[in-house]
């Protein structure tokens, strides 16, 4: 599978840049390198009831469905260079909550980044180009996530949302280790009905707002690296 990061075609008005109405991964170099005082976490990956097999297309749906029954939590606070954001996870998005959940207890999302930051629109993190991001992402596996987008969510400023991948991909299938956060004023809702919304900010927009402010290059990459320091499951 070919990982890569977000693309956006489609114009931002608010801040005058091309943006895109399509949210993919794509592949990019940072400016910065890696702080050697970050290191990335390395995960177990024990996979209960998969016989420590990785995940894949055939078997991760089924995976999900009983570890949602088996995993209820649905708060999570991702600590960040700037500061902490708490995410509420929607119950009515089980695969996503469950996936979301699950990456967060195998210590996937700590020292991934925010990578693609576009001011008035969105902030998207959960990927690097650290080849310690890319081998915990071989040893979870290789899987995508079916869009689930009848729910009534709506891409309102601060829900947490789910990118497609880049792969030929008529269903925009969703990304499983990667999110997106709408901080458009407002709203991002040409973006309603394709892309899964999964939960929302309900503390710490502020820190968002920081993220989104920050200077990057013609990628829309952070010319200063923005870490997740970790992403743990709250009360």
């Amino acid at each position: 599978m070919l990982l890569s990061f977000l693309l956006l075609n489609c114009e931002d008005k608010h801040s005058g840049k091309k943006t895109n109405n399509t949210l993919k991964e794509t592949t990019q170099t940072t400016k910065d390198s890696i702080a050697e005082n970050e290191v990335a976490v390395e995960p177990e990956t024990n996979i209960e009831g998969e016989d420590n097999n990785r995940l894949t297309d055939e078997n991760a749906m089924e995976f999900f469905l009983q570890y949602e029954k088996e995993n209820p939590e649905n708060k999570v606070r991702i600590t960040t260079t700037f500061g902490d954001i708490d995410i509420l996870l929607f119950n009515e998005t089980k695969f996503h909550r469950a996936n979301f959940i699950f990456l967060t207890k195998q210590g996937y999302f700590n020292g991934t980044q925010f990578y693609r930051v576009i001011d008035n629109f969105i902030v998207q993190a959960g990927n690097s180009d650290d080849p310690k991001v890319s081998k915990k992402r071989n040893e979870i596996g290789r899987y995508l996530l079916p869009t689930d987008t009848k729910r009534g969510f709506k891409h309102d400023r601060g829900v947490i949302s789910m990118p497609s991948s880049e792969i030929d991909n008529p269903y925009k299938l969703a990304s499983p280790f990667e999110f997106f956060i709408v901080q458009q004023k407002g709203g991002a809702h040409h973006l309603d009905g394709d892309y899964t919304i999964f939960g929302k900010v309900i503390k710490g927009m502020d820190v968002v707002d920081t993220i989104a402010k920050q200077k990057t290059d013609e990628g829309d990459w952070p010319f200063h690296n923005i870490y997740i320091e970790k992403v743990e499951i709250i009360e």
